[in-house]
């Protein structure tokens, strides 16, 4: 199920606040996603749905009817691609990768990622398969 998630300007305001460089925390960023991708592409869903925001676990279960560990493996995620480019800003994190853009947050124990399979609809929010509500 395809879901529009909104990212406001004033996303880009935040100041990159936390502990660490801006490269580490791009790094931390960047790795969850791609421990999602991989996780998802290896089918372990239980190791995807580890990376993922409670937000986004709750909606993909609700939507789905099903475990999130199987949930995630029925999305129309993509494999796992290069990094092109990390942004930072604040508490929040877009990972740009070949084929995927996935969006991402900090929580207590880490980057969780809150939306992915997202592609840019120009002017208009992204599009993205899964996200939280």
């Amino acid at each position: 199920m395809k879901w529009t998630l909104v990212v406001t300007a004033s996303l880009g305001l935040l100041a990159v606040a936390g502990c660490g460089s801006v490269g580490d925390r791009e790094a931390a960023a960047s790795g969850a996603a791609v421990r999602m991708l991989t996780a998802v592409d290896g089918q372990d869903g239980a190791q995807a749905c580890a990376v993922l925001a409670p937000e986004t676990v709750s909606e993909l279960q609700e939507s789905a009817g099903k475990p999130c560990a199987q949930a995630i493996l029925e999305e129309d995620l993509p494999k796992p691609g290069a990094v092109a480019h990390t942004a930072v800003y604040g508490q929040w994190a877009q990972v740009r990768l070949s084929d995927d853009t996935v969006f991402l947050g900090v929580f207590g124990d880490g980057w969780r990622v809150v939306a992915a399979g997202c592609s840019s609809q120009g002017d208009r929010p992204y599009d993205c398969t899964l996200q939280g509500g």
